[in-house]
């Protein structure tokens, strides 16, 4: 079951006036007003969170001053080495790349893309879950809390480009302007910050080279352990994405294959909180956007090698997936 460093849920609680305990009890004024179903010390399933994340929002009724409020409490060195070796990279740029390539050390519900190729620069926030109705507000947080990091560890007049989420405004988006301090797009492609590609030359005040590449070789190693994740759900997507390109596999053929019975699959899947149907759909998800991404095959071969027998298919579930079509996923992510 991917997982959400607790770090980011008390600091939306303290954001809204309320204190999230290690034993997953949410008070405020000591008064109970929560408990999730288990402690949050190392961390939330991400269900638990991103129900959380929905009830406070709802509860505090005012999106864009909670999210001003969430970009104020958390800080890079919340996320422990990695907010470290961002804040010592050399250059904005520079910890631009260290947030895209290790965020998985911090969780694995959401990925950063980072293309410097272009004019404005992307970096670009991709879900790994699920969908969920608080994905929305989870993004904007992300974007929030990213902006105003970036002003603090920069020496030098950070200026953005534009900010844009793929989802309807649910507000004044002249707040947002205002918040950002930048235009932001609703309806868009792609939940991002875009910047002048010349800020990402900008020395950070903290910059140390040598520090930040013994932070970075740290992280290498922690990435590394998560490659040996030994939980069921990883070994279902090593055996899922091979597998793909002769069509969605069956549970009864994998748990045969794992050695176990269908019964016994179910049941450990269900341990980790989850269905085989979820998994396939990581994996399917998973390879199709690495595929639209940095491969040259057509649509048609990605739904093949996706495990889907028609491109219309495979179409409507990737727009399901990310919220955009195959080819406005291969545009944006492109650079174009």
């Amino acid at each position: 079951m991917p997982t959400v460093t607790a770090a980011f849920a008390r600091a939306m609680a303290e954001a809204a006036g309320m204190t999230l305990k290690d034993d997953g009890t949410l008070v405020s004024g000591g008064e109970v007003l929560r408990r999730l179903p288990g402690p949050v010390d190392s961390g939330l399933r991400d269900t638990d969170y991103f129900e959380l994340l929905d009830w406070i929002r709802i509860r505090h009724g005012d999106e864009v001053a909670l999210l001003d409020a969430y970009a104020g409490v958390i800080r890079t060195d919340h996320i422990g080495v990695l907010g470290l070796a961002v804040k010592t990279a050399p250059t904005l740029g520079a910890s631009l790349e260290r947030v895209a390539r290790y965020w998985r050390v911090v969780t694995d519900t959401a990925v950063y893309r980072l293309d410097a190729s272009g004019d404005p620069a992307i970096l670009e926030i991709q879900p790994l879950t699920a969908p969920h109705p608080a994905l929305e507000f989870r993004n904007e947080g992300a974007m929030a809390a990213m902006a105003r990091n970036m002003h603090q560890f920069v020496d030098g007049a950070l200026a953005l480009d534009h900010v844009s989420f793929r989802h309807a405004c649910r507000g004044d988006p002249d707040r947002y302007a205002a918040h950002f301090g930048c235009p932001v797009h609703f309806g868009a492609a792609r939940d991002a910050i875009a910047l002048p590609a010349a800020m990402l030359g900008l020395p950070n005040r903290l910059g140390d080279a040598a520090v930040s590449d013994f932070l970075t070789a740290h992280l290498e190693t922690e990435i590394g352990s998560l490659r040996d994740d030994p939980s069921l759900r990883a070994a279902l997507l090593r055996r899922l994405t091979p597998a793909l390109s002769n069509g969605a596999p069956q549970a009864a053929e994998i748990a045969r294959d794992m050695g176990m019975s269908e019964r016994t699959l179910y049941r450990r899947l269900a341990q980790e909180g989850l269905t085989f149907r979820d998994v396939l759909t990581e994996a399917q998800s998973a390879l199709a956007q690495e595929l639209l991404r940095d491969s040259a095959s057509s649509i048609a071969e990605i739904a093949f090698l996706a495990g889907f027998s028609e491109q219309s298919a495979f179409s409507r579930a990737f727009k399901r997936w990310v919220g955009a079509t195959p080819a406005q996923y291969r545009q944006q992510s492109q650079g174009a």
